[in-house]
């Protein structure tokens, strides 16, 4: 949809408020905004000075019997909750009146709110209390502005609408959408996720697909009549044309713009209200800035220096005790790297663990692909400087902390980031860093370990995981206790960015997106550099285009605090809300905790290739209650699976199956479908071909019964005659069977350590294992639901880059 929006006029009013001295329009002047933004039924208004008496004539001009008055302040924006909105006749003895009173009651009210609610007053009120705070609030009215009252066809709960615009520091301009009015915070909280409000990137999003995410939100429904006694009163097109003009003037008036004279920090309408299918904005507040300084770019090329280097320099290594540099240096040449190709920075001494040292970095005879600085943080700047000065090293790795993760560093990590734009500033670029506060990197294609864990307490993988994924995380401990605690987590790359003083997760993610042997990237957050946020969800939607598959968490998810000075916009929408929303936008699987990351990645390293063509489950067990609980786990927050419906020929054959095996008397064909303790282990087996083979079978969960007699689950000599790895072992069949099946198969082991050994079996041939039926349901629902989405995204295209 082309909307009409006159952005030089836009343009006009920001640059007239800015020569006022302000950073904000008021309400007038937000309509005015709203008018050459194409925006069609804009109240009429009059702006009350005070101080002045307008005239009769003046106070008669606007239609309607009855008027609407709000008191005009730059601190007050939440007007309603100190008597700020009054409806009246619109009469001018009564207008005066009101006028006058409010100009009186609305300070005395606003000091009293903010005597109980001191941390969230406007910072120049905190200090202040008594007459002289009722002083300063009446002393910052403008005055009231008369609006035309434009009664709405309902005031039923849902027929209020709150769109806005919010810059956000880590995601840019971020439109937002949903039950509108003085109760929006708190539908946004009663209300399941995306239900009372969505929000998007308005630089990866346009209109119509905008319009498709509203659509799945409670106010939509309302608004569009599709609930019991209501009547559409607002059509798709105006819903459309509307976010589409929001949509676009965040665009414009963007960070991102490089030549936006000025950038909206907030544009808020709350609420929408619906006349005789007219959108009328009741409410109205914007916020604006210039645009800040633009970075200077990162050489992020040499992120492949970093991960493939063929030379690694290192200084912090100890030659008496084993100090982080040295478990660094004994880690890198455990991982296989070329020990001649190692050289240690360390004057006075001629080589430690066989590897060469050299007495300062001019004494380097070659430049470092990687260098790893593992030395104490207030070496680091002077350091620093010499690397840059010599240009000694294209990627450089800082593993100390207090570099601005830690209250007292911020300046030391101040002074890095100089040195680092002032080594970009040049022809080169100069090296990448990662880090600071860095535990390391792992490279298996690089043949490097930096992790500074010993191998003793963090033994290196052995044996066939598939090494299709990497991991990056800002927690480095988050990296080491995923590591020991599961054995799929074993990556082709490990990377710990730290405090991101240079390379941030958007840069890793765009480059290791490109390496064909990747498959699956998972990613922990916990918090963004500037705009970061948006270049990696444009990251994410490029690797899920290239086929990849994306698992994210983000930590940290403390609501924004409510701010008096703030619309409502920043508590329904609220930082982690933001980040949820763009980043499952871009296609990521957003994991809600640590064990379903956990399970995503899992997944996504096995399935990586299976085919996706639906959510219609198939679940087998030979336990009752597994296949019970499997039923019950279906359905989630933000995923569905439906249980399948299995076609005629398909129950024919399962039928005879079961009379084969001679369980028809206690075996019905169904799903969940309990095929009873006594199947053995190749029926397991024949019942998941067969289901697989069906058309209207999506994915398979089956129990294996570790503890049935009839299934083969304990190690060769444990029970006589049982043997797990013989050739006709559940262990040994199914993993043969589910390597021919293009759909997910995922087993359950539900029992004791006894049966570790069987899981281990299973999971090495390619089958993902869980120890629970309700938690294996619930990973897959949410992976195949992930996948379909993905693959929505890919299909429809990307308009927006």
């Amino acid at each position: 949809m082309i909307v009409s929006i006159d952005f030089q006029k836009i343009t006009e009013i920001f640059s007239m408020a800015e020569a006022d001295g302000r950073g904000f329009l008021y309400e007038y002047e937000t309509y005015e905004l709203l008018r050459n933004s194409g925006a069609e039924s804009i109240p009429a208004v009059n702006l009350l000075l005070k101080g002045h008496r307008p005239s009769n004539e003046v106070l008669n001009s606007l239609p309607g019997e009855k008027a609407v008055l709000k008191i005009v302040s730059p601190t007050i924006i939440h007007k309603t909750e100190v008597g700020g909105v009054r409806i009246i006749d619109k009469q001018p003895g009564k207008v005066r009146s009101t006028w006058r009173k409010m100009m009186d009651e609305v300070p005395e009210r606003y000091a009293a709110w903010i005597e109980n609610n001191r941390n969230s007053a406007p910072f120049a009120y905190r200090d202040l209390t008594g007459d002289d705070l009722v002083e300063a609030i009446s002393g910052d009215i403008k005055g009231v502005l008369m609006c035309e009252f434009m009664p709405p066809d309902s005031s039923a709960f849902g027929n209020e609408l709150i769109v806005s615009l919010r810059r956000t520091r880590e995601f840019g301009m971020i439109v937002t959408a949903g039950l509108g009015g003085t109760d929006t915070e708190l539908y946004a909280q009663r209300f399941r996720k995306g239900e009372a409000v969505v929000s998007a990137s308005a630089e990866m999003i346009d209109g119509p697909r905008f319009l498709q995410l509203f659509k799945t939100t409670i106010a939509y429904e309302k608004l569009a009549g599709k609930t019991r006694g209501q009547t559409r009163i607002v059509s798709d097109d105006q819903l459309l044309e509307c976010f589409t003009s929001f949509i676009e003037m965040g665009r414009c008036y963007s960070p991102m713009n490089p030549d936006a004279a000025f950038v909206i920090d907030e544009l808020e309408i709350n609420p929408f209200a619906f006349t005789d299918y007219q959108m009328v904005p009741l409410d109205g507040m914007c916020k604006f800035s210039k645009p800040g300084k633009i970075p200077v770019p990162r050489p992020v090329h040499k992120i492949d220096n970093l991960l493939h280097p063929t030379s690694i320099a290192i200084i912090g290594v100890s030659a008496t005790r084993m100090n982080f540099g040295r478990i660094i240096l004994k880690n890198i040449l455990s991982g296989g790297f070329d020990r001649s190709a190692v050289t240690i920075i360390r004057p006075g001494t001629d080589e430690i663990d066989g590897v060469r040292c050299v007495d300062s970095l001019a004494n380097l005879d070659q430049k470092a692909d990687l260098f790893v600085v593992a030395v104490n943080a207030a070496q680091v700047p002077d350091l620093m400087d010499e690397i840059i000065d010599l240009d000694c090293a294209n990627s450089v790795m800082l593993i100390p902390g207090g570099l601005g993760e830690k209250k007292g560093s911020e300046e030391r990590a101040r002074l890095i980031r100089e040195k680092i734009d002032r080594a970009h500033s040049t022809a080169d670029g100069g090296p990448v860093f990662l880090g600071g506060n860095c535990m390391g990197v792992v490279s298996h294609p690089g043949a490097y370990d930096t992790i500074f864990i010993p191998e003793e307490k963090l033994p290196k993988q052995q044996g066939g995981h598939r090494k299709n994924a990497a991991f990056i995380s800002q927690s480095g401990a988050f990296i080491i206790t995923r590591i020991s605690k599961v054995p799929a987590f074993d990556p082709a790359y490990i990377l710990s960015i730290g405090n991101q003083n240079d390379l941030t997760a958007g840069d890793l993610v765009t480059h290791i997106k490109e390496l064909p042997d990747i498959d699956v990237i998972a990613i922990y957050m916990e918090g963004f550099n500037d705009l970061d946020g948006l270049a990696l969800c444009r990251a994410i939607q490029g690797a899920v285009k290239l086929g990849k598959e994306v698992i994210f968490y983000k930590a940290g998810r403390t609501p924004e605090g409510k701010s008096a000075t703030s619309g409502h916009t920043a508590s329904v929408a609220g930082d982690y809300m933001v980040c949820d929303s763009c980043i499952y936008q871009a296609g990521a699987m957003v994991a809600d905790n640590f064990t379903q990351f956990e399970d995503l990645f899992t997944l996504s390293v096995a399935m990586h290739g299976k085919a996706i063509n639906g959510n219609r489950l198939a679940a087998v067990s030979g336990a009752g209650f597994e296949a019970v609980g499997m039923a019950d786990s279906i359905q989630g927050d933000d995923y569905e699976m439906q249980m399948a419906s299995f076609q005629k020929e398909t129950v024919e054959q399962l039928e005879a199956l079961i009379r084969e095996n001679r369980l028809h008397t206690l075996v019905d064909v169904k799903n969940p479908m309990d095929i009873n303790p006594g199947a053995n282990d190749k029926l397991h087996v024949n019942v998941v071909e067969l289901l697989a083979a069906d058309p209207g079978v999506d994915g398979i969960v089956v129990g294996l019964d570790p503890l049935s007699p009839s299934v083969s689950s304990l190690p060769e000599g444990v029970r006589n005659g049982e043997s797990l790895t013989g050739e006709t072992g559940i262990a040994t069949l199914m993993p043969r069977a589910v390597a021919g099946i293009e759909k997910p198969v995922l087993g359950i082991v539900d029992a004791g350590k006894l049966f570790d050994p069987m899981v281990d079996l299973l999971e090495q041939g390619g089958v993902p294992v869980f120890r629970s039926s309700d938690r294996a349901v619930a990973a897959l629902a949410k992976y195949m639901s992930a996948r379909l989405h993905v693959q929505e995204i890919c299909s429809r295209g990307c308009p927006v880059s």
